[in-house]
């Protein structure tokens, strides 16, 4: 038996049955980057400053890191890669034949029509 690069492969039915959840998870990792990045610019401002950089507002920040963290491991367990955060674009490790693939799906796409192969990008992508 051929050595793969995934663990798991998915099939197209067993990604789409995920876009629901996956595009729930890319939102909610893009608020919380947002909320991080303003949490994180406030409590430099307070270190400046020498202000007060404890209680509720640094149990925030780490609650929303941990989240955050909780959210990749989530993908990264699953295997699915995210290639672009902001666009949303993800792809999934999948045959396509014999050959160990990516199926590729961007975000507002209403399902998975792509693939493409590991090493050739969105670029290169093929319609299923």
């Amino acid at each position: 038996m051929p050595e793969h690069r995934f663990r798991h492969h998915y099939t197209q039915a067993e990604a789409r049955l995920l876009l629901p959840q996956v595009g729930h998870w890319l939102t909610e990792i893009r608020l919380l980057r947002q909320r991080v990045q303003r949490q994180d610019e406030r409590l430099a401002e307070l270190q400046h400053e020498h202000g007060d950089q404890g209680g509720e507002r640094v149990a925030d920040w780490v609650r929303n890191l941990a989240r955050l963290r909780e959210l990749f491991a989530e993908f990264s367990r699953r295997e699915i890669h995210i290639q672009d955060l902001d666009r949303g674009l993800l792809d999934f490790p999948a045959f396509q034949g014999p050959r160990e693939v990516f199926l590729c799906w961007e975000e507002g796409e209403e399902d998975i029509e792509f693939w493409h192969d590991l090493d050739a990008g969105y670029a290169g992508r093929e319609k299923l």
